[in-house]
């Protein structure tokens, strides 16, 4: 199989990044090459930015600011390490992508997804995900999921887990609304459940897409 560029999506605290560690070892289990990555994030140019958009209050730039650094961020991932390893047929599995610059910017911070449509359009090229999984589960659970994992690791909230509950059920509500707008790449991912589970819903939803790998995927 040729690589394949598969992103999860969703709200603050709904598990993604567990469950991508997950598949990708599920399927490097089967042979597949994986880059497991994150945005903002991935390269070192879009790790110092994400620093800048992760730390300080929630009013510390506006959406427009927040959009921009988001996708200068997003061109040196792609650039450096995405496209990269998709052309050499690895699969890349990636914690958020485009679908949350929509989600927060276009619809929590106001933009409206046509102005932001219209940058991913100029930046990306018509580039994108193969497959997206967003995770959806209720927000005042997930907020407290955050809360006991910062509790716990000791760790700073960033500015978008300091919200407030308005701005992420609009959130969840934009995550919802890009899957029924986009059926056939956008699949949702009832995150509520054990860690087992939700991921026997994510293999459920890859071999529903991908038919070569059904009866061959199991739990790593």
């Amino acid at each position: 199989m040729s690589g394949q560029f598969i992103t999860f999506e969703g709200g603050e605290g709904a598990g993604k990044t567990t469950q991508a560690k997950m598949l990708a070892d599920t399927l490097e289990a089967q042979g597949v090459e994986v880059i497991l990555t994150r945005e903002p994030g991935g390269t070192f140019g879009a790790e110092s930015i994400r620093k800048l958009v992760l730390e300080g209050t929630d009013d510390r730039w506006s959406g427009m600011t927040e959009l921009l650094l988001m996708y200068a961020a997003r061109l040196d991932h792609v650039e450096k390490l995405i496209k990269p390893a998709l052309e050499r047929g690895a699969w890349v599995v990636s914690d958020r992508f485009s679908d949350s610059s929509l989600a927060y910017q276009g619809y929590a911070r106001d933009l409206g997804p046509d102005r932001v449509r219209a940058v991913h359009d100029v930046v990306m090229e018509g580039f994108g995900p193969d497959l997206t999984l967003v995770f959806d589960m209720d927000v005042y659970l997930s907020l407290k999921r955050v809360e006991t994992r910062a509790a716990q690791d000791d760790a700073d909230l960033t500015r978008f887990d300091k919200a407030g509950q308005a701005f992420h059920t609009t959130i969840r509500d934009a995550f919802l609304d890009i899957a029924e707008k986009e059926p056939q790449r956008v699949k949702i991912i009832d995150a509520d459940g054990s860690r087992q589970a939700v991921h026997a819903r994510i293999l459920n939803a890859l071999t529903a897409r991908y038919p070569e790998f059904a009866g061959k995927l199991s739990a790593a």
